[in-house]
């Protein structure tokens, strides 16, 4: 049975655990805060020490926020910053993390095969159903996303870099401090505006929102959203560190 070390990082926290083939946790979860400033050799310092608290596994998958192609951080949001989000962008992080091979320092670390992917992308692996279009929307620190087509995940886009209105990007829009400036009713309100404008863009058959404020949404503005958009709970994240081996079609790493 291959065993399955899943660690998912976040602007705040990074928790890991491992998993059986089916997906099914061997050990309690585990949870640091995340180390600030975080240059690339503390955060692999940090991933390996937290995973060697845990039994060994057979493979590593690593959930982590930002443009991540083929394991290389081509860039990252909180990473770059002095003290955590929102905080000030230190240049020589942004010049250390900018090209940065983490899936070959992670794999060569862990002395296991690794995978490396955005956090929203590992979250939309433990959800999907693997039919038709199905877009993943991570609600947290700020917002993260993944588009799936048959169960096959599609190239990452920083759908949160975008503008929504007024030079404003849609982490900023939805991301925790407008949540708590607005207070969860508003801020549900302004979700659902956010699903209703982005529908006609993806035109999935089914939406998922998840991360760790998804299930702060009002109900009341859930049901508006209509049935192909589902609250998915946050463990997701660690869950699908499995099924993420499997869904992304010819972009798989050979170990």
């Amino acid at each position: 049975m291959v065993t399955t070390l899943a660690i998912d990082c976040g602007g705040g926290g990074i928790k890991a655990s491992v998993l059986d083939a089916a997906g099914t946790m061997r050990a309690r979860p585990l949870r640091v805060p995340t180390p600030y400033p975080l240059p690339p050799a503390l955060f692999v310092k940090t991933l390996v020490e937290l995973g060697g608290r845990l039994p060994a596994a057979d493979r590593v998958t690593v959930g982590m926020p930002g443009m991540i192609r083929h394991g290389v951080v081509v860039a990252t949001p909180h990473y770059v910053t002095r003290s955590g989000p929102r905080s000030r962008v230190d240049p020589e992080l942004v010049a250390e993390w900018s090209g940065y091979d983490a899936r070959a320092a992670l794999t060569d670390t862990f002395g296991v095969p690794t995978l490396v992917l955005n956090d929203a992308e590992v979250h939309g692996a433990g959800v999907v159903a693997g039919t038709g279009c199905e877009l993943v929307l991570t609600l947290g620190t700020g917002l993260g996303s993944a588009l799936f087509d048959g169960g096959v995940l599609a190239p990452h886009l920083e759908l949160s870099h975008a503008p929504v209105r007024w030079g404003t990007t849609y982490d900023t829009y939805v991301g925790e401090p407008e949540r708590r400036r607005l207070g969860d009713a508003f801020w549900s309100r302004r979700i659902r505006q956010v699903v209703d404008g982005l529908r006609p863009v993806f035109r999935w058959d089914r939406l998922y929102l998840g991360g760790g404020n998804s299930r702060l949404i009002r109900p009341e503005q859930l049901a508006r959203m209509g049935d192909d958009v589902v609250v998915v709970p946050n463990t997701a994240g660690i869950v699908g560190g499995v099924r993420a081996w499997d869904l992304l079609g010819d972009r798989r790493p050979t170990p």
